[in-house]
């Protein structure tokens, strides 16, 4: 259920989400809880409601399950919700029995046993129905501690008419070695590959790029987390990658996602492609439509020719609260909205699936639909949502976020940003990032022991 209004919010998070301590009061809040009737209750929910679908999701769940009522309360943005889990958190009651949060969040709560564990209810079984993107940055110790509502596997977006003029086949980007002697071609006409300026706003796609290239930059094991910033086979990988199109003005390193200027430069050519999640298609359309019929869509470029490695970049879940004294009922309401009928509702509105049920049908990549008519007319006549779901369910390796992530997010732009001003390298940047989240993890009682 990523938009651009996520995004933007994504530093308001960041600055204004409370830090937990790893030792803090999550196992006695949790003790509070129950399970309660699994077909009688009163639930609220809280959450955004991006689709404007959820009146009527509430209403038919509650036609099938009479027994139980869900009261919706809309908190606003994925940081706004976030803010207020964590407030009704330390003050240990008000929380709600359901919360909508982003897949890198669901960690910070889970770790400190404020979220159900839901294998309980039988989570576990539904693993094989999701795509392993979503579902794995969902689980902790090896529990599941959501259900994914969507998806957003990592995509390489371009604009084939800009390819076009600087002699680049973007059929053929393969590796990414192609993508960077293409970054070389698009240079000399006078556009630029992509941006990146290392903001806050470049944190998850840095995530998901350097999943994509195997790195781990953090372990974490339970209250214990390894920071390997510079030294993982991965991230040597990545790192080295992005000085070289750094060091050889291959991408536009003063522009950030999500600003005016991106959308300008998407709209006149001046940024010719993105690795992006696969809820970007809506984002191009809106932000640039001078470009109509001019963006495609393809698999991202491999380290290794021949490889299918995936990543995720966004994402969303529901998950039941550990203050909740219903917690059986909360969790067939989260079931029904990402598992049930009502991920469907929610597929048909907008939002990308994680259910390979629904990315397998005929319906989802039928290009006749109206919607699917208008998408793939932007995109010259492919049919995007086949392509997205073909990325979707490639495999994955285990990739885990911070317990702290908005303070990951919003140090990034801190320290990162100066690589790409060329004040400093790269690799020094993500020594001095790793120094920073080691320092901020110890402080909030986690133990955390830098690798360098």
């Amino acid at each position: 259920m990523h938009n651009t209004q996520k995004a933007l919010a994504a530093l308001t998070a960041a600055a204004t989400i409370i830090g937990l301590a790893a030792c803090g009061g999550g196992d006695s809040t949790a003790s509070k809880g129950s399970t309660g009737d699994t077909s009688k209750a009163s639930l609220v929910f809280w959450g955004w409601d991006t689709g404007h679908t959820m009146s009527s999701l509430i209403k038919d769940f509650e036609k099938k399950n009479p027994g139980i009522t869900v009261k919706f309360n809309n908190t606003g943005t994925a940081s706004d919700t976030q803010t207020a889990l964590s407030n009704a958190i330390a003050a240990g009651k008000g929380a709600p029995d359901v919360v909508m949060l982003e897949d890198p969040t669901v960690t910070q709560f889970a770790v400190t046993g404020d979220l159900a564990d839901l294998s309980q209810f039988g989570a576990t079984k539904l693993a094989d129905d999701f795509t392993a993107g979503p579902w794995n940055k969902l689980q902790h110790n090896n529990k599941p501690y959501a259900l994914p509502i969507d998806s957003g596997p990592e995509m390489f977006f371009y604009n084939d008419a800009v390819f076009k003029k600087a002699g680049v086949d973007g059929t053929k980007i393969k590796t990414w070695d192609d993508y960077y002697e293409a970054a070389k071609k698009v240079k000399a006409i006078g556009s630029y590959m992509t941006n990146n300026s290392g903001s806050s706003m470049e944190y998850q796609p840095f995530t998901a790029q350097a999943w994509q290239a195997g790195a781990h930059p953090w372990k974490v094991n339970g209250e214990n987390i390894t920071i390997s910033m510079t030294k993982d086979a991965g991230m040597k990988k990545y790192i080295a990658f992005q000085q070289k199109l750094i060091d050889e003005d291959l991408i536009d390193t003063k522009t950030a996602n999500w600003s005016d200027s991106w959308n300008r430069e998407l709209n006149d050519g001046t940024i010719a492609s993105l690795t992006i999640g696969g809820w970007m298609p809506v984002n191009l359309m809106n932000g640039a439509p001078d470009q109509a019929g001019n963006w495609r869509v393809a698999a991202l470029p491999q380290w290794t020719e021949g490889a299918k490695a995936a990543a995720e970049d966004g994402g969303s879940a529901l998950a039941v609260v550990s203050q909740s004294k219903q917690q059986a009922a909360a969790y067939k309401f989260a079931e029904y909205l990402t598992h049930g009928k009502g991920a469907q509702t929610m597929a048909d509105t907008g939002t990308f699936p994680s259910l390979k049920s629904i990315l397998n049908s005929k319906d989802f990549t039928d290009p006749d639909t109206a919607a699917n008519k208008k998408v793939n007319a932007y995109f010259g006549g492919q049919n995007v949502n086949k392509i997205l779901a073909e990325s979707a369910q490639r495999k994955v390796t285990k990739f885990s976020y911070l317990p702290y992530n908005p303070y990951a997010q919003s140090s990034f732009g801190d320290q990162i940003s100066k690589a790409y001003s060329k004040d400093i390298t790269l690799e020094q940047a993500f020594a001095n990032y790793g120094k920073a989240l080691t320092d901020h993890g110890n402080q909030q009682g986690y133990t955390v022991t830098n690798k360098g």
